[in-house]
Formats: structure tokens, sequence, C-alpha cells
């Protein structure tokens, strides 16, 4: 029952690779997870709105996308340490900024947006790279490498936010970002302790980079178990994430401050390391799409739940939920993008796959902040998690051959 419960961590004494990597991203997450706290909580404060705390979605958005699609193009044609190593110099460089102004007083707006607009850049270049390498690093144990490395990277989750809080409670916002500053530093010594990380040979010159980008764009788009897992994240994300939101019911509804902002970041996360790190049953799953439609469906329900707690801690219980049934879908999604997709395009996948997983929250913040302006932070909550539920339900009929995904068959599903 152990085996079949827990993840195997025999794969992490097998691949040191893994294991550094692994190591780093549980430094550089830790700092990483207190900036995602430290950035709507100061923004909060400076302007007390909920509208502009939700157009810092959108801000970091334009990056985002634009540092998958090339991130992932560029990464299936260069020594990917380099791509890794470039990202992570960015981030830590805007940290240190954020910190500077931070510490000296309250930073104009612009800036913070600037900045914020910045690190999501050099983030979605190391995490595009980070996820393309992890195959190879794994070889044949990729389920219990996936598992391992998403559930670790939640213990992240869970700490960061928390530890995020009460920095900022104690020493104040610019903390926060120099704890992101250290632990990208360390991530950075830690990819030069990397092997090369060549892509697959190519017996053709590589295309233009536009074109290389339309080749993983159209190989996305002609899988339909691919294209049903990307949409089922970006509608759950959209309607049902509403972490923009966190900050607004800590300081208005519960009266919690910033140490109630870290709780709820950290509940999400808390649920998803439980179940992540319970996941050595997908190693045996066969029906992993039906499985990813039924945790988006629980995820949306708890999320709306949530929304009608009064209190800070049932609210948090219910949060706790929604993050073990996502963590259970991207278990899942990464099984099957990673196993549909061939080597020579694994950049361009997963830059297509970031691109999803980190501007679903972000479309999410906007639509969150807008929701509540126009009606209250629980309402905005309750309806986005309703919406999440019917949206996924209309997946699952446009794209059928993510509920027919045969995860005995490694060659995946056919479009």
């Amino acid at each position: 029952m152990k085996r079949r419960v827990a993840v195997d961590l025999s794969v992490l004494r097998q691949s040191r690779d893994l294991r550094l990597l692994v190591i780093g991203e549980l430094f550089s997450g830790l700092g990483s997870q207190a900036a995602l706290v430290a950035i709507p909580f100061q923004i909060y404060l400076l302007t007390d709105s909920a509208a502009l705390v939700g157009l810092l979605g959108i801000v970091e958005l334009v990056p985002i996308v634009v540092c998958s699609l090339l991130g992932g193009a560029i990464a299936d044609r260069i020594e990917r340490r380099r791509l890794m190593l470039t990202g992570q110099a960015l981030v830590t460089a805007s940290a240190i900024t954020l910190a500077a102004t931070s510490a000296s007083g309250d930073p104009p707006v612009p800036l913070v947006f600037a900045l914020a607009a910045t690190l999501a850049a050099g983030a979605t270049l190391d995490n595009v790279t980070r996820s393309a390498i992890v195959p190879a690093l794994a070889k044949d144990r990729l389920r219990a490498a996936l598992s391992l490395t998403y559930g670790l990277h939640q213990v992240s989750a869970v700490a960061g936010p928390a530890l995020g809080g009460l920095m900022i409670a104690a020493l104040g916002t610019a903390s926060a970002y120099t704890a992101q500053a250290i632990g990208f530093v360390i991530m950075m010594g830690i990819t030069l302790a990397l092997p090369r990380l060549y892509p697959a040979p190519s017996e053709q010159a590589h295309p233009p980079i536009l074109d290389s980008i339309k080749e993983g764009l159209t190989f996305v788009r002609g899988n339909s178990a691919l294209m049903g897992s990307f949409a089922a994240d970006l509608v759950a994300m959209t309607f049902g994430m509403p972490r923009a939101l966190f900050a607004v019911l800590a300081l208005t509804v519960y009266d919690a401050g910033a140490t109630g902002t870290g709780i709820l970041y950290a509940s999400v996360s808390a649920g998803a390391v439980v179940a992540a790190l319970s996941t050595g049953w997908v190693e045996h799953a066969r029906w992993l799409g039906r499985i990813v439609i039924g945790a988006v469906i629980v995820w949306g329900l708890a999320i709306a739940a949530a929304g009608l707690m009064p209190s800070l801690w049932p609210a948090a219980a219910l949060l706790a939920l929604a993050g073990a049934a996502d963590s259970i879908s991207a278990v899942c999604r990464s099984i099957i993008n990673q196993t549909v997709t061939p080597e020579h395009l694994r950049g361009r996948m997963s830059a297509i796959f970031m691109l999803v997983v980190t501007s679903g929250p972000r479309l999410g913040d906007l639509e969150a902040g807008v929701a509540a302006s126009l009606t209250t932070a629980g309402v905005a909550v309750v309806s986005g998690g309703l919406v999440c539920v019917a949206g996924v339900l209309v997946i699952a009929a446009l794209f059928p051959a993510l509920a027919a995904y045969d995860g005995r068959v490694q060659s995946g599903v056919r479009a």
C-alpha cells in the first residue's frame, strides 16, 4: 500500500543531476513564493485598489507569452543551461532592485509593475528550460520524476508564502525580495554544476525562429489530448484561481493582515504537497485524462465553497482541498504532455505548457480583480469556481481525446 501511495524517491538516488535540480528548485522556489506574496500585497497597500492588483496579472502576462514562445524554440537548439542561467540572472537582478527600492521607502507603483514584468520574463525562461530537461535527467522513470519534482516544488510553495507573510510583517516587503535574490543565486550555482544539456540532435538545419515556434504550435494544435489538457488548465486557473484576492480577503474580510495573506497562499500549496507526494498510484493509472477532468471539477467546487466562508481557517481548509485536486491534475497533465511529445519538440511543448500554466493564473488575477470591483471579493471567488466547473465540462465535450487518453499506450493518443 505504501508503494502504491507514496512517490518513489529512488529516482533521486539514481540520478545525481535530477537530485541537484530538485535542490535548486527548492531554494529558488522559496524565494519566488515569498515574492509572490510581496508584490500584490505591496501594490494593494500603495494603491488600495483590487483592480490594480488584478492588473498585475496582465502586466506579467506579456513577458510570459513572449519569453515562453521564444524560450521554447531556443531551448530546442542551444545548450540548455545557458538559457536557464540567462533567466536566473534576470530574476536575481530584478529582485535585488525591488529589494533596494522597497527598503528606501514606498517605490513608485509603475516601477513595481515594471520589475514584476522582468521577474516574470526571467522566471519563464528558467521554468521552460527546467521543464524540458526533466525527461532526460529522469530517463525511464518519468512518471515518478514528474510527481516528485511537482510535489517538492509545492513544498516551497507552502513554506514560501507563509515565510513571506511573516517576513513582510516583521521586516517589510524588501526582505521577501531579498530572499528571492538569494534563492536564485543558489540556483545559478547548481545550474553550473549540471552537465551540459543539449537538445536532441537534428539532421537538418534549424529553421528560422518564427518557423520553429510555428512548428511547436502546429504539433500541439494537432494533438487533441494535448489541447484538451491545456484548455482544462487554462479554464481552471482563469476562472478558479482567486489568488489576486487573497490580500483583499485577508485585509478586509478576515482581518488577518500579511500573515493571513501568506496562509491563504500556502493553503493551496499545502494540499498540493500532500496530494503530489501521495501520487505513487499515478505510475499505474490508466485513464489519466479522466482523472484530470474529475480533479478540475473538484478544484472548482472547493474554490466556490471557500468563497462562502466567513473566516480564515475554513476557507484555508477548502483551499487546501482545491490545491490537492489541482496537484493531481497537474501531475497527470504533465505525464500526458511529456509522453506524447518527441524529444526534438520538448522545449517548444514545454514552452506552451508553461505559457498555459503561468498565464492562466494571471488572467485569473484580472478576472478576479474586476469581478471583485464590480461585486465583492467573496462573490468573485464563488462565481469563478462555478464557471470553472461548467468550463471543464465543455472542454471534455470539445476534446474527447482527453477523456480517451490511455496511460498504458506510451505513444499517446492520436489527434
